[in-house]
């Protein structure tokens, strides 16, 4: 993405998110736009096909603190009043020499402005006819809860724009080749004198590219894109959580002129499980114990996913929801190693009782009536225990 891109998009404008919008609040604008314009969701409707492109891009960078920054930066610097073909709001800079693709204009002490600020906009100088990297591309899937815990390998069928497959990407007809553009020699951007300074915009000529097609593709019409679909295979890691966002790299639209490919995120959505739950890097689990094992202590087998059953010890007077810890039954780190599993006791109370299982609670009852788990409740209520 270039630094006139982000003057030229209000990225928070596509979202529909404040500037000062916190990273959850970006998240659930994007997925609620996401699953709105999704192409699976509006398949042949190329206007939803290129908003959900747009809040895509806007995500990649506002979802990234490190280009939310750059961004916020190189909009406060020019007021984000960039406009192709118009001044700014900076009093009529060469925009080009700023982001490194002009020839430099002087600051009077020797100096171009491309120098000064090529460090800020990672700019380069002169800029000829590049490779470009191709574009990022943003998928769903659904995993089992096991799946999201162990890491599973997914087949993903993509849809994006690569080199057009007649004329390999030139844009020229076959036995035709595409020319040097001789009114940019090639940069694919021209300077509009602004009096003192000049603005540097897209080639009239050759729209930006740098080449002039004279005889173009009849499929492509010149451009030397066209759409691509191709199936993948990508391992998505084992401790996923719902709603986590993947980034598989190398994985997304194909590059222009040699340029590398761009990558692939991959929204994840995790089916909850009837008895498993997950906290970070650890499984959760709540089991049921009976009275006396609670208050004598006990042994009791609690089932793991995917695995055998472990024993657990229950510590004799262990109250209801205290919480013991399975070393390396919980879920995969990206390191290999495994999290642990938490296993909260939940104390059974009986729904009915037999003759014989009444008549020794009534004589539990008798021998514990001095103990009164409530002594001293009433006071504290009234301030007498307050600290």
């Amino acid at each position: 993405m270039s630094t006139k891109d982000y003057l030229e998009k209000d990225y928070y404008k596509v979202l529909g998110v404040s500037k000062t919008a916190t990273q959850d609040e970006i998240k659930q604008s994007y997925r609620k736009l996401a699953r709105e314009y999704h192409p699976d969701a509006n398949k042949g409707d190329s206007e939803a096909e290129n908003r959900f492109k747009e809040i895509s891009e806007a995500y990649n960078v506002l979802s990234d603190e490190k280009r939310r920054k750059e961004y916020d930066d190189a909009r406060s610097l020019f007021g984000g009043s960039y406009r192709p073909g118009g001044g700014t709001g900076t009093g009529g800079f060469d925009l080009g020499d700023l982001f490194g693709q002009g020839t430099g204009t002087s600051t009077g002490g020797g100096e171009r402005l491309s120098d000064l600020f090529g460090g800020l906009f990672g700019g380069r100088g002169r800029t000829t006819t590049q490779a470009r990297r191709g574009a990022d591309v943003e998928t769903e899937t659904r995993l089992t809860f096991s799946e999201a815990v162990t890491g599973v390998t997914r087949s993903f069928q993509l849809t994006s724009e690569a080199a057009c497959s007649t004329c390999k990407g030139t844009g020229a007809k076959a036995g035709s080749t595409p020319r040097v553009c001789a009114r940019c020699s090639g940069t694919g951007h021209e300077s509009k004198n602004l009096g003192g300074f000049s603005l540097s915009e897209p080639c009239s000529e050759c729209k930006g590219r740098g080449l002039v097609v004279d005889d173009p593709c009849p499929t492509c019409s010149g451009s030397g894109r066209g759409k691509s679909t191709r199936t993948i295979q990508a391992r998505i890691p084992g401790g996923v959580s719902d709603g986590q966002r993947i980034r598989i790299k190398g994985k997304g639209a194909p590059g222009e002129r040699g340029g590398p490919a761009g990558d692939l995120y991959v929204v994840v959505h995790v089916q909850p499980h009837s008895l498993f739950g997950k906290s970070g890097d650890n499984l959760t689990i709540t089991v049921p114990v009976t009275f006396p094992e609670a208050a004598l202590g006990a042994d009791v087998r609690v089932p793991t996913l995917n695995g055998l059953p472990v024993t657990v010890k229950i510590p004799p007077g262990t109250p209801n929801g205290r919480t013991l810890r399975v070393r390396g039954k919980g879920a995969t780190r990206r390191d290999g190693t495994t999290g642990d599993l938490l296993v909260t006791v939940e104390v059974a109370v009986p729904q009915s009782l037999s003759s014989d299982a009444r008549e020794a609670l009534e004589k539990f009852r008798a021998a514990t009536a001095d103990q009164d788990p409530r002594q001293g409740l009433e006071a504290r209520a009234k301030g007498a225990g307050e600290q």
